[in-house]
């Protein structure tokens, strides 16, 4: 859906530069072709799962409105998560309040919106049942087990290792659950378990489904019946190449573990998988204007857009493939580090990247970050947040619109008094 015509870069049948003239860049552009095709590619797939989007990965309405149509559930993280996923569409039954560290308030929005909750703690199931007791509510809930599972993976986004913040370890899960079984208006339903991000090797996806069975077992013995095992996200897509997810590499393991999981317990869960990432980043490109060419130590390429825009280079050494918008027939001259306009050393989009001559003026295009892009962005050194835009074959829509300096101000109150 990105494609080179006449040396400029087209999403779908849209010319990025009739875009950037009515938005400006910085400017995150989505193909609603290339979601719509990962989603097709996930249900055949994983046909034997239910699939809820992760809200974190990327939280644009519009987009999300696609993956409610879809029928697909919601994985959130807040209180404003929950908010974006009603209002996109999705269901309160098939959503799941996931985090280590839910505020009152924050359970009580969920309770009352009918949500099932990936509980993390004691403390937390104390907090959740005495407030769907107030609520005259029943909810219910999984525990998030850490299995102690290191996939390979950076660690910043390993969640499953036993020194992570997340979830509870295995040798005291089911305690927890005897304990929720004693607890009012809590219903103990599922198991809920993530080991990570950015996974390629589907091994440890292999080990965590035997595990949570391990798991099952034991909570039939006490006398639960499971609904659900959410194994949770993190497929890995192909940064370096086409930044596509092979959903069949992955499906065919994960279904034979969980049918063999399934013989050995009498109830017959549903199982739940998270995929965010794996949907929705290649369906994005990050436009930025080049505003200066330097040679220094390095050949420099300052653009508008820095780790303020895309964090993942800056916090996580992340590769994004790079070319220059428009100039996509030119072969590559020079070898280059783009940098970005962020007062810290380490803002740097991409490193020793050989494209074509580059001149001030010039567009550069960040590919495969429609996954903790925008949603990670900041307002630091008082740079507004971008643009969002959706192509929709030969048309686009702005789905938001980019931040003013007013923004920076707009919720911030001087007391005059102490100025008179």
């Amino acid at each position: 859906m990105f494609t080179n015509k006449n040396g400029i870069l087209h999403v779908e049948e849209v010319d990025f530069r009739d875009i950037v003239a009515k938005t400006g860049t910085p400017v995150y552009i989505t193909s609603r072709r290339l979601a719509e095709e990962n989603i097709r590619e996930l249900k055949r797939s994983f046909d034997f799962a239910f699939p809820l989007y992760a809200v974190k990965a990327n939280n644009n309405l519009t987009l999300m409105k696609i993956f409610a149509k879809e029928k697909f559930g919601a994985d959130v993280f807040s209180a404003g998560e929950l908010y974006l996923a009603l209002l996109s569409g999705f269901k309160g039954e098939n959503i799941l309040f996931n985090g280590n560290s839910k505020s009152d308030d924050e359970i009580r929005t969920g309770v009352r919106a009918g949500v099932r909750f990936s509980v993390d703690s004691i403390d937390e199931l104390y907090s959740i049942s005495d407030i769907a007791s107030q609520e005259g509510e029943e909810v219910r809930i999984a525990f998030r087990v850490n299995p102690d599972i290191s996939p390979e993976t950076h660690p910043k986004i390993a969640t499953g290792l036993k020194t992570s913040k997340f979830g509870l370890p295995s040798d005291k899960i089911i305690d927890a659950y005897r304990i929720a079984l004693e607890t009012p208006n809590v219903i103990p339903s599922g198991i809920h378990c993530h080991i990570g991000s950015q996974i390629l090797d589907v091994s440890p996806f292999v080990e965590e489904i035997e595990k949570m069975f391990d798991i099952a077992t034991q909570l039939e013995n006490i006398g639960i019946d499971l609904e659900f095992l959410d194994m949770g996200g993190g497929f890995g897509i192909d940064y370096q190449n086409d930044g596509k997810c092979r959903f069949e590499s992955f499906a065919e393991p994960v279904k034979e573990a969980f049918e063999k999981g399934l013989e050995r317990i009498e109830s017959k869960p549903e199982l739940w998988i998270e995929p965010g990432r794996s949907l929705i980043a290649n369906t994005t490109v990050l436009i930025a204007k080049v505003n200066s060419v330097k040679k220094s130590y390095h050949n420099f390429i300052a653009v508008d857009a820095g780790f303020n825009t895309l964090l993942r280079p800056a916090m996580y050494d992340a590769y994004h493939r790079i070319a220059v918008a428009n100039r996509m027939s030119d072969e590559a001259e020079e070898v280059y580090m783009i940098a970005g306009p962020i007062c810290e050393s380490g803002d740097i989009l991409g490193r020793d990247r050989e494209l074509p001559k580059v001149e001030k003026g010039d567009y550069i295009a960040v590919f495969d970050a429609g996954a903790y892009g925008f949603v990670m962005s900041s307002q630091y050194n008082g740079r507004p947040r971008c643009a969002e835009v959706l192509v929709d074959g030969s048309r686009f829509y702005i789905t938001r619109e980019a931040e003013t300096v007013a923004d920076l101000v707009a919720k911030q109150r001087i007391p005059e008094e102490m100025f008179r």
